[in-house]
């Protein structure tokens, strides 16, 4: 329960605190139209004040343009990139299997082969047997 209190208490204090902060905006504003007001009269410092402006919004501008330019080309290179992973993880997956298949050819050629070693073996002990046996 404290904590809930806690908590409202602070949610209205910074209620409080934002109105007055709105209040402060408000009468900053006000001041500074004031001040506006008064210097009116100089307008070589309100046209350079625009210029040094105008420059930093084409600055802001440019940047903004090459880093979309950099996001774009980065894009591009990324998926690029990507792509050449894809294929060379293909190929070697390619690769490998065809080395294991070879491998399971080879290993059932042995088998065949130990198959007849062992049947022509198994034949030459009958023929002994039966040769000794008589």
């Amino acid at each position: 329960m404290s904590t809930q209190k806690g908590s409202t208490e602070s949610e209205g204090s910074r209620k409080r605190k934002n109105s007055e902060a709105e209040e402060k905006t408000g009468e900053e504003a006000e001041s500074q139209n004031v001040q506006v007001e008064g210097f009116e009269g100089n307008i070589t410092g309100s046209e350079e004040m625009e210029l040094n402006i105008s420059l930093i919004l084409e600055k802001i501008e440019s940047f903004t343009q090459r880093v979309s330019e950099l996001l774009e080309s980065g894009k591009t290179m990324f998926k690029d990139l990507m792509n050449d992973f894809e294929e060379k993880l293909i190929m070697i997956h390619k690769e490998q299997v065809e080395k294991w298949q070879e491998e399971i050819k080879e290993l059932r050629a042995l088998d065949a082969s130990n198959e007849e070693a062992n049947a022509v073996l198994h034949n030459a002990r009958y023929v002994l047997q039966f040769t000794s046996n008589d």
